[in-house]
């Protein structure tokens, strides 16, 4: 994460895992034999947006909290739900 809490009204975050435009920041859940699995004949990729994370939701992580999402498993066809999550319900403090 990086940023300057005076200039950057949310955090800008970065990383291996990260990916998109600054201020549309997302990562992928990789399914089926994108991650790994030899045994399947799912190929999908799951878009998590990094959207609505504030100072203060980052400011309010203790070591023992975490910001978390839920997202959903099953697709319209029966399979691994795959794509842009929407709607996507946004991220929350838990403790």
């Amino acid at each position: 994460m990086k940023g300057d809490r005076l200039k950057d009204n949310l955090p800008k975050f970065s990383g291996s895992f990260v990916q998109g435009p600054t201020a549309n920041r997302f990562v992928y859940i990789d399914i089926g034999t994108y991650a790994g699995q030899s045994d399947t004949t799912w190929s999908r990729r799951l878009k998590i947006p990094l959207t609505g994370i504030t100072w203060k939701d980052v400011d309010t992580l203790t070591h023992d909290s975490m910001l978390q999402t839920s997202v959903p498993g099953t697709g319209k066809d029966g399979g691994p739900y795959c794509a842009t999550v929407k709607p996507f319900e946004g991220w929350h403090l838990n403790h």
